[in-house]
């Protein structure tokens, strides 16, 4: 019996994750949440995105769980949403770290990195590695990507 690619995206976690993260801007709305960016106005004019891209990016990853909407007032001002992260959305962090280490070697701007992620305590810079269960770091080309529980079986697909 064969699967069709839906089927098949469908036990993908990359494919998944990209239903929700893979439109252009979505990360980079997501990076400016992680500045502390909440506001629709101030979303735009970091981004310079359009109204209508954003009030899309916003909704898909609010439906995605990435962000949530919190009402908020200023004086005098009707009331207004604003977008936060969630534990979903915080988690995000590694993803934006490996694509800024990835891009500071593969796409390098020549003005050094925009970003660094830092420990909170000491300020010393961390990077995003591969672990072990026992806690011993391996380096990239030494881990393999082996299909999972979840995948289709040859047979199958």
């Amino acid at each position: 019996m064969s699967t069709t690619p839906r089927e098949r995206n469908a036990r993908c976690s990359i494919a998944r994750s990209l239903d929700v993260l893979g439109e252009k801007w979505t990360l980079l709305v997501v990076r400016e949440a992680f500045f502390g960016v909440t506001r629709f106005a101030d979303f735009r004019a970091r981004l310079g995105i359009a109204p209508d891209v954003l009030t899309a990016r916003l909704e898909t990853l609010v439906e995605g769980g990435v962000l949530a909407r919190r009402p908020y007032r200023d004086e005098g001002q009707r009331q207004r949403e604003e977008y936060v992260l969630t534990e979903a959305g915080a988690e995000l962090k590694t993803i934006l770290a490996a694509f800024v280490a990835w891009g500071d070697v593969h796409r390098p701007s020549g003005f050094g990195p925009s970003t660094v992620y830092v420990d909170r305590d000491t300020e010393e810079p961390v990077r995003v590695v591969f672990l072990t269960d026992d806690g011993r770091e391996l380096a990239p080309e030494d881990v393999t990507v082996v299909k999972g529980p979840g995948a289709l079986t040859a047979a199958a697909g």
